[in-house]
């Protein structure tokens, strides 16, 4: 039995079977998912509104322009002030000589119960 040839339909360029260009597009879309999901925990992190960047990640075509975008706005963005918790208020309070150190030993221990 001879060896099966995929002949090019007008206009075409046979580079294989014809399922293998599914493939390839399956393959650069599973790409782009995992691109999106590193995209929006991060834009989530950084409070950037993540379903927006992940909805515009998995457009077909220009997701990769747009992760590229992200990226770069990301770096030029002002790093955001972390979070500070009622124990670093408490302490900035008492560096300032607003309360005392007793006053600070029991807010501390009420707060860390």
């Amino acid at each position: 039995m001879p060896a099966m040839r995929y002949q090019a339909q007008p206009g075409m360029i046979a580079h294989g079977p014809p399922a293998m260009g599914m493939l390839v597009m399956l393959v650069l879309w599973l790409v782009q998912l995992v691109i999106a999901y590193f995209i929006y925990k991060d834009a989530k992190d950084q409070k950037m509104s993540a379903p927006l960047w992940f909805i515009l990640v998995i457009i077909p075509c220009f997701g990769y322009l747009i992760a590229v975008l992200y990226v770069i706005i990301r770096e030029v963005r002002k790093p955001l002030e972390p979070e500070k918790t009622p124990v670093d208020i408490l302490k900035e309070r008492y560096a300032r000589g607003e309360i005392t150190g007793e006053e600070f030993e029991t807010a501390r221990n009420i707060l860390m119960k």
